[in-house]
């Protein structure tokens, strides 16, 4: 059975909404989720002493949910301050069914908010998918004294002024604790900085099989769907021939750490040899922190014949040699891991590119907004508000598969399908964790799994691990990629034999 949870578009939503309603059994879509929505204000904010609630109402449709909030938690004795910032005349007709139905109910409509007056609990229903200008003026400062109250805040679909296809503030945005979003999720929710304002994401799909109206192109990538990716459970009858050989090229004068941390990682995760082309004229014989690795110079990887997989770029530099061997990797049919300098030198190199882009085998890009913004040549502030057309441009110039880090990591594949990941925290942003995630992907291509399941479940597995040694260390300062490798390999072995217990269990059962 497919897990996983499809990701729509607003205009994907809209037409979603337009179906459901069509249908010979129309759906009266605002009633059920102002519904659902006033049953989690009610069972997660509200009690019957804190029973004060402040809903806000924008002008549109949003608002109108919001109405229908206000007259269940009317009706289940609530106190509640409905504020209204549009206008009636100019709302739809079910906004205006909506509030009407608040009014005939008793409801009294507010226009500000009122002064000298406590709340427990705000609901915010100002602004939904639609919107797409930059707050400004009065509504503008109202979102603003909202984030100053301090209350918890429960937003309806989308926390009002986060961009719904992007996770971009638009000029200010509301900063939720719960987000009720109804139908389907939104990639604005889950990337970008949509993480820091959502919070906790319930989805209601107000009983709507998304997947018959409209096939979708992208999903979340949680926990049960890298259930579906995991490797098999290893036979006692084997041996390391039978996991693959990872080759590492980086790790030039004063980088040899990166390339030493890509290597281990890729070890750790399962790879049966791992070997560090370093491109430097000192090659160690060996490491005393890991003397499993086996050192070669870049010339003597290329000439061993079993190796599965090559990561380079981890502490490669951007010298002559960095460019030769990173050529030469590019014009084999080797299963590829680009990082780093790596894509730096692409940037850089038009010819580089181009080879990148006719190449046989297959190829995983893992560059940071800044990476993919010298990749397109834009700004990296266009690259980081624009993530999903900046990872398709990616994947469309260079016909690979592609991760998009950062808050929300966005992994597309050649056809253009995506995933939005929902494990990590802060802690990756610090030294070493982009070359750990290289050797994970490197160590799971190595051991045979696909190139989309092993970017997937590296992705999800790299961020879990994190979270992991957050709530172990109780914040995320301090986290070292090196702990993030040893916190990885433990998940994995984790998961995977809790997928052959369940597997046994359901084995019996049938």
């Amino acid at each position: 059975m497919n897990k996983n949870t499809p990701i729509y578009l607003a205009n994907e939503i809209r037409k979603l909404e337009k179906l459901a309603t069509s249908t010979s059994v129309p759906i009266n879509l605002m009633e059920k989720a102002g519904l659902a929505a006033a049953e989690m204000v009610r069972d997660k904010l509200l009690t019957s002493e804190k029973n004060k609630v402040l809903v806000l109402a924008g002008p549109g449709n949003n608002g109108g949910d919001a109405f229908v909030v206000a007259r269940h938690l009317q009706k289940w004795w609530f106190k509640v301050t409905l504020v209204f910032t549009g206008t009636p005349a100019e709302l739809s007709s079910e906004a205006k069914n909506s509030m009407d139905a608040w009014t005939d109910a008793g409801g009294e409509i507010l226009y500000e908010i009122p002064i000298k007056k406590e709340w427990s609990a705000i609901v915010d229903g100002l602004f939904g998918i639609g919107l797409s200008r930059d707050l400004e003026g009065p509504i503008y400062e109202l979102v603003n004294v909202i984030n100053h109250m301090n209350l918890p805040v429960l937003s309806l679909d989308i926390p009002s002024g986060l961009n719904s296809d992007d996770g971009r503030v638009c000029g200010a945005a509301i900063h939720a604790n719960i987000t009720v979003t109804f139908i389907g999720m939104k990639p604005g929710l889950l990337t970008h900085q949509g993480t820091e304002y959502s919070g906790e994401i319930i989805l209601r799909n107000l009983d709507i099989d998304t997947s018959t109206l409209i096939e979708p192109q992208s999903w979340v990538l949680n926990l049960p769907c890298i259930q579906q990716l995991l490797p098999p459970v290893r036979r006692a009858n084997s041996h390391k021939g039978m996991f693959g050989s990872v080759g590492v090229i980086g790790g030039s004068a004063g980088m040899t750490g990166a390339a030493l941390l890509a290597g281990t990682a890729a070890l750790k995760l399962g790879s049966g040899r791992v070997y560090l082309g370093l491109i430097t004229d000192n090659i160690p014989t060996f490491s005393p922190v890991q003397p499993e690795l086996m050192f070669r110079s870049p010339h003597e990887l290329f000439k061993l014949d079993h190796l599965n997989c090559l990561v380079i770029g981890p502490g490669l530099g951007v010298s002559t040699d960095a460019y030769f061997w990173l050529d030469r990797a590019l014009k084999s049919s080797q299963s590829l891991v680009l990082d780093a300098d790596a894509l730096n030198l692409i940037s850089v190199y038009p010819e580089l590119a181009d080879t990148l882009s006719n190449r046989n085998g297959h190829t995983v890009l893992t560059p940071h907004a800044a990476e993919a913004a010298r990749l397109l040549g834009i700004s990296s502030t266009d690259a980081q508000n624009n993530r999903i057309e900046t990872i398709k441009e990616l994947v469309k110039r260079f016909n690979c598969y592609v991760v998009l880090k950062g808050a929300g990591s966005i992994c597309m594949l050649p056809d253009g399908k995506y995933y939005i990941n929902t494990s990590g925290n802060p802690s990756l942003s610090s030294a070493g964790t982009g070359d750990v995630l290289s050797g994970i992907i490197g160590a799971l291509l190595a051991q045979g799994l696909a190139v989309k399941k092993a970017l997937l479940l590296s992705v999800y597995l790299h961020g879990a691990a994190a979270d992991k040694l957050l709530e172990q260390t109780g914040g995320p300062v301090g986290i070292t990629a090196s702990e993030i490798t040893d916190a990885a390999r433990e998940l994995l072995n984790k998961w995977i034999k809790q997928h052959r217990l369940t597997e046994i269990v359901n084995d019996t059962e049938q």
